[in-house]
């Protein structure tokens, strides 16, 4: 059965007509993805992607937390491991149970992808798993169909990465070197090395003192080695920087305090209240460092990750138990503001899990200090409902041009166009209801859907 052509359009048909022409405006221009989890390596190695299991079950959370909330063992998915051994048991079970995914965005981005990727109109089901299997197995082993070829198709100008300061960034320099003009990008995400709750921190700290030449278990010299590993980014196209922390706490100490603090976490004798002061003070720094080099800063807190014990402990990180939690802005980033809020040439966008602070909290931050910037909805709110209550809930404080587009922020490629499609629409059902309205003229609408879908992204990301 066919995606309809109006699918998150308004109702009322008055209002509909005008964001069928706003979207028209806007559909066809190219993708900004500024954020997000594919894999360099992909367009580097530009080999065949596997079977349609591994390719889109096995990376998608979205996928595996909805059929496990129902009972279906990670171990019968084969989640986590390096090859699936059973990939068509692996998709039939997928398919038989995607009724689950009724009403959600991932339905939305499956059928899309099944139908404008794929070319298959039928409705995924359990009668149709194996059709759906054979036919999308066959096309990937084709050239339009290699991860070079579908980034073109894709109409995608910018793709950027997650990576962590240690990597190498072997794959993106392939590409480089390759001649080939897609534009694969780092984004330098250093929760390895300044967040003591990973695994390895004071190992990683070395490591990284070892790769920048510093002496990485002084406060000065771990500084320095993240201001070196910063520029060999940004000496590779990266733009912008990542935090995942809980909270969005920062602080402002004295240096003598802060290297004191440093001593502590590195040796492991830091308490847990020592080590959120120290992620706090890190997310000031790299402030202080986003204002030397340029880059982006981007800070994605309120997610209380690895909820699932038994399932971490089994299957490691980001296996889908990743629960949202009350985040707190005005005060936890008043010390970062206190020091650098006023200055123009720092940007720093906030994103959140929790859509309390919309309204609230980060439209009025956004809507005055000039470093802030809204990012889009996130993770859980990465949906049409979601998207339509951020507009609802920040455009009367913080306009649209303190928000910066939409980012994907997924682990599976082949939805890149679904997730950047749905934004679209969305944002154009908005728009059309403000000029129902009349509380916006057509020709400004067609201006901001322009910007919503392009312009502020490449603005915001220096891209």
């Amino acid at each position: 059965m066919p995606i309809h052509e109006d699918r998150l359009f308004p109702a009322e048909p008055g209002t509909r007509a005008i964001a069928r022409a706003l979207y028209a405006h806007v559909k066809n221009l190219p993708i900004i993805s500024p954020h997000g989890h594919t894999q360099a390596a992909w367009f580097a190695k530009n080999e065949s992607f596997p079977d349609p299991a591994t390719l889109l079950v096995q990376p998608d959370h979205y996928v595996f937390r909805m059929l496990y909330s129902q009972g279906i063992s990670l171990d019968d998915l084969e989640i986590g491991r390096p090859e699936l051994k059973n990939p068509r048991k692996v998709w039939s079970l997928f398919a038989s149970h995607y009724y689950l995914f009724r009403g959600t965005p991932t339905r939305i981005w499956m059928d899309y992808l099944f139908q404008e990727v794929f070319g298959l109109q039928q409705r995924f089901s359990a009668s149709t798993a194996d059709l759906f299997f054979d036919t999308i197995a066959e096309k990937l082993k084709t050239p339009e169909f290699l991860p070079r070829a579908l980034f073109e198709r894709f109409n995608i100008e910018v793709l950027s990465t997650t990576d962590s300061p240690l990597d190498s960034l072997d794959d993106i320099q392939t590409i480089r070197a390759s001649g080939w003009k897609g534009r694969i990008l780092p984004a330098f995400r250093p929760d390895p090395v300044t967040d003591p709750e990973f695994p390895g921190f004071a190992e990683s700290i070395l490591k990284l003192g070892e790769q920048t030449g510093e002496d990485s278990s002084t406060w000065t010299g771990y500084l320095n080695a993240l201001r070196k590993a910063r520029l060999r980014f940004k000496a590779l196209g990266c733009t912008s920087t990542d935090h995942g922390h809980l909270t969005a706490q920062t602080a402002d100490l004295p240096e003598d305090e802060a290297a004191k603090l440093f001593n502590q976490v590195f040796s492991g004798n830091a308490d847990a209240q020592q080590r959120e002061l120290f992620r706090a003070q890190m997310l000031t720094e790299m402030a202080r460092m986003s204002l030397e080099d340029g880059l982006v800063m981007q800070i994605h807190p309120g997610s209380v990750r690895n909820h699932n014990r038994k399932v971490y402990e089994k299957f490691g990180r980001d296996m889908g138990a990743d629960i949202p939690r009350p985040t707190n802005y005005v005060y936890a980033l008043r010390p970062l503001l206190d020091r650098f809020g006023n200055e123009s040439r720092l940007t720093l966008i906030l994103f959140t899990l929790d859509e309390s602070t919309y309204s609230r909290e980060l439209a009025p931050l956004a809507g005055h200090y000039p470093c802030l910037r809204l990012g889009p909805p996130w993770w859980f709110q990465d949906s049409p409902e979601g998207m339509m209550r951020f507009r609802e809930q920040t455009t009367e404080t913080a306009g649209f041009y303190n928000t910066v587009g939409f980012n994907d922020d997924t682990r599976a490629f082949l939805s890149v166009p679904a997730r950047h499609d749905v934004a679209r629409r969305v944002d154009c059902a908005f728009l059309a209801r403000l000029v129902a309205e009349h509380r916006l003229d057509k020709d400004e609408a067609h201006e901001v859907a322009y910007d919503l879908a392009y312009g502020l992204v490449k603005k915001a990301y220096r891209l």
